[in-house]
């Protein structure tokens, strides 16, 4: 169940990813070349700190997926092999790469875009794929008491517990 549970929540981080992520950019990208270095002031206003909102969102889902251990680590793990595999899509062909990105001419889809071709969702992928490599991700909570409840059992059989 839990791992059911992760490829949901797997689905949720790749949409916050594509909407958020991408549309924070898109929209810091905007107010940067209108505004230049007035940017940062511009955040005072509600309207314009929702961009920045988002990306906090965001970047807090992904944390909390990556540190929660609870959560299966094929939750930040599938997005982050997605994310790394496009971003090698993009070094080996460029146009051709972003040209699959989905929504293409939406505010979304140039801030997605942004993010694959700086880099930026490759360094994020590279840190999302890390769960998948530890063991004590992909084992529950109830395997450890069940565990634990079979070696009392067995001490206690043996005479070794009083």
């Amino acid at each position: 169940m839990r791992h059911i549970t992760g490829l949901i929540l797997a689905l949720i981080l790749s949409a916050a990813l594509f909407f958020g992520a991408g549309w924070g950019i898109a929209t810091f990208s905007v107010m940067q070349a209108g505004r230049g270095t007035q940017a940062v002031s511009a955040l005072a206003s509600a309207h314009n700190a929702l961009p920045l909102a988002a990306l906090v969102c965001t970047g807090l889902l992904v944390g909390v997926l990556l540190a929660v251990r609870a959560v299966s680590a094929l939750a930040t793990g599938l997005p982050g092999l997605v994310v790394l595999g496009w971003s090698a899509f993009v070094l080996l062909r460029g146009r051709q790469a972003l040209s699959y990105v989905p929504l293409s001419g939406s505010h979304f889809a140039i801030g997605f875009s942004t993010l694959l071709s700086t880099g930026t969702l490759a360094l994020a992928g590279t840190a999302m794929i890390i769960p998948l490599f530890m063991p004590s991700r992909w084992r529950g909570n109830a395997a450890e008491v069940e565990e634990l409840e079979d070696e009392y059992a067995t001490q206690a059989a043996l005479g070794l517990v009083p």
